[in-house]
């Protein structure tokens, strides 16, 4: 059942009642300015610093087994880029881990690895040494 008020006009167009840009034609305006093309000597994008993270060696609740968490990510790093970041640390150490609530969790003690390649995608790793 429909409600009242919602009458369409035939034809599926709403019609121009009232439409300030009714008689408004594109036909004879001007062109518009050229696209500016970017320089060399312009910069290039604004790209956010990532920022700190915290890397903590933890065996809590794993049965004795060593599990590396990276976590403190900055907010403006979005939760992809953290799951993407892991992929690539899980395949530099070549071992298993997961993402869970803006952390990585990477299976084993590789400290160092992870310390090097984290450092190395710009990010300042404070924790363990």
């Amino acid at each position: 059942m429909a409600r009242k008020g919602n009458a369409r006009s035939p034809g599926g167009s709403p019609p121009d009642l009232n439409n300030p840009f009714a008689g408004l034609h594109i036909a004879g305006l001007p062109p518009g300015p050229a696209p500016a093309v970017p320089s060399a000597s312009q910069p290039a994008a604004y790209k956010p610093k990532p920022g700190r993270v915290v890397l903590r060696r933890e065996t809590a609740h794993r049965g004795g087994k060593v599990v590396m968490v990276i976590d403190d990510f900055a907010p403006h790093i979005s939760l992809a880029s953290i799951e993407e970041l892991g992929r690539r640390l899980r395949n530099a150490c070549g071992c298993g881990g997961t993402i869970r609530q803006r952390g990585i969790e990477l299976q084993g003690n590789q400290a160092g690895k992870i310390r090097a390649f984290l450092e190395k995608e710009g990010f300042i790793v404070a924790g363990i040494i």
